[in-house]
């Protein structure tokens, strides 16, 4: 496996305490990166940035008061800032037509709020020098996605907005792209963990037809952090406004 080198590059994760996030924290740091994690849950985000030689802060990336301090104290912990990468939000389940206005408003203010609160925090610190965002979006954004409506809307949003930031923040220097991963995580886990044992059937065989390369989600380590340490690294420079698709091959963006 061949990976980017990311000596020297300080960046931010937020989302560290699990997943792809967590993923990150773990290998940024043996890729010559400083890495600052940024999440709710403390206990475990520390511990997994403490294993990985990173830092940690506690935020809540739906308050905006918590994202400044958080990104502010981790821009000084890392003595500058070259790149954010925003992995943090949730994905419950609901049916549309039931879905609860406090399911949506929770979705929304953690996955589409707190990516305008956490990139416009970077922002102040990236306008001077240039630096990369890099949001994690959805091919549910997209394509939507059947019992997360709440979700796949949230995703949306932040696509659109990845987008137009891009356009506006390029002059500063700043590229902004959206990522779209297939990866087998614990929240995917949790995922599974719903489905009664016929719709799990039914999912694994969607999930063979629509992955051409293996069938199923990827793996983090080999098939995730390549890929997120290339363009968090100063050779993607030329690349924003881009749906960065981590997926197998199971999205085709035009």
């Amino acid at each position: 496996m061949s990976v980017q080198d990311l000596s020297g590059r300080r960046i931010i994760v937020t989302g560290g305490a699990s997943g792809m996030g967590e993923g990150l924290v773990r290998a940024f740091p043996a890729l010559g990166a400083r890495v600052v994690s940024l999440d709710l849950v403390e206990e475990s985000g520390r511990a997994i940035a403490e294993e990985a030689g990173a830092s940690f802060h506690q935020v809540d990336v739906s308050d905006q008061a918590s994202v400044d301090h958080a990104i502010d104290t981790a821009v000084t912990t890392l003595g500058g800032l070259d790149v954010l990468i925003h992995a943090a939000g949730i994905a419950p389940f609901a049916p549309s037509e039931s879905t609860p206005l406090d399911l949506w408003n929770t979705v929304m203010a953690i996955n589409a709020t707190g990516t305008m609160l956490t990139n416009q925090a970077a922002f102040r610190h990236l306008k001077a020098d240039g630096g990369a965002i890099l949001n994690f979006a959805s091919a549910a954004g997209l394509d939507g996605l059947p019992r997360k409506a709440a979700y796949s809307a949230s995703k949306g949003a932040v696509l659109a907005w990845t987008r137009t930031v891009a356009a506006e923040w390029g002059q500063h220097g700043i590229t902004v792209n959206a990522i779209a991963p297939a990866i087998w995580t614990p929240m995917y886990d949790k995922t599974r963990s719903e489905m009664s044992e016929e719709q799990l059937v039914q999912h694994d065989a969607v999930m063979a037809q629509r992955i051409p390369i293996g069938g199923q989600l990827g793996d983090i380590a080999k098939d995730f952090v390549p890929v997120m340490a290339f363009y968090s690294s100063e050779g993607a420079g030329f690349v924003t406004g881009q749906t960065i698709s981590i997926d197998g091959g199971t999205l085709k963006v035009r």
